[in-house]
């Protein structure tokens, strides 16, 4: 075969290979619920591990992309994290977290001064994510579904409401990607909780820009883009607006961040068939 036509054929080679992927990872079960149902997010908490806390915490670029897009409102999206490096949901203590008077009793402005919620002031929404292979791992599978259930229940009963965040694929493993969206979905479904699509967008970001690096140097945690893209589904999935737009870029250069504000908002409508 001649140099020419061996381009050709390693181009239709990608351009299959590319198909077959995006089928794969289309392949899911439909999320029941598709929206918060009138909650307007106001103080967030973060449970999970360092798939949160990396960059400096997911929740600064969700605060980031949340004000800008309503014009600087300084009292959206304020956030608390709790993080545990490696943790799945069953390291955590819910119900201790969302004890009144503890977590988010108090929060700093830009200006560095001691803001206090009004007494018994808790959490909105309590978005949740479990290590990054418990949802599909043979022996921790059952452990996550039990603990979103258990998690989901404490959530309402304090007045707040749950959400979940759907990890993404290793880099060097993208056939994660359709198994961690169909374990997320599955148990959003049998919870009755919203799911944030962030691995879908991982994927959809990587077959129209591989150029564009999602992950850290060990091709699991995420790069600040991987971060910012997470955000940005999680900004779209609560809001129910795109970011498209949005002037917050956080570390990135301004036609990066509009590529992910793009694929989260697709990302987001394919997945709520919107």
């Amino acid at each position: 075969m001649n140099i020419p036509a061996r381009r050709s054929a390693l181009r239709i080679a990608a351009s299959l290979l590319l198909c077959g992927f995006a089928a794969v990872v289309a392949a899911q079960t439909k999320p029941k619920v598709t929206n918060l149902g009138g909650t307007s997010p106001g103080n967030i908490l973060f449970v999970g591990n360092s798939f949160f806390y990396f960059n400096n915490s997911m929740h600064r670029y969700l605060t980031g992309i949340a004000r800008a897009a309503d014009a600087g409102n300084k009292g959206l999206y304020r956030s608390v994290s709790v993080t545990i490096s490696g943790s799945g949901l069953d390291w955590h203590d819910v119900e201790a977290y969302l004890k009144p008077g503890l977590l988010g009793r108090y929060s700093f402005t830009e200006e560095n001064k001691v803001v206090f919620n009004p007494p018994g002031r808790g959490f909105d929404l309590v978005i949740m994510s479990d290590c990054s292979q418990c949802p599909i791992h043979p022996q921790l599978k059952s452990v996550f579904h039990e603990y979103v259930k258990k998690h989901s229940q404490t959530i309402v009963k304090s007045g707040a409401k749950p959400v979940l965040m759907m990890t993404w694929a290793y880099a060097d493993a993208p056939e994660m990607t359709a198994q961690l969206a169909e374990q997320y979905t599955l148990a959003g479904n049998a919870c009755d909780v919203l799911v944030a699509p962030a691995g879908l967008a991982f994927a959809k970001a990587i077959a129209k820009n591989p150029a564009i690096n999602l992950y850290f140097t060990d091709k699991r945690h995420p790069s600040m883009a991987g971060s910012y893209l997470a955000a940005a589904t999680i900004y779209a999935t609560l809001s129910g607006k795109s970011p498209v737009g949005v002037s917050y870029t956080g570390e990135l250069d301004a036609k990066t961040a509009a590529f992910l504000q793009e694929v989260a908002t697709e990302t987001v409508k394919e997945y709520f068939g919107k």
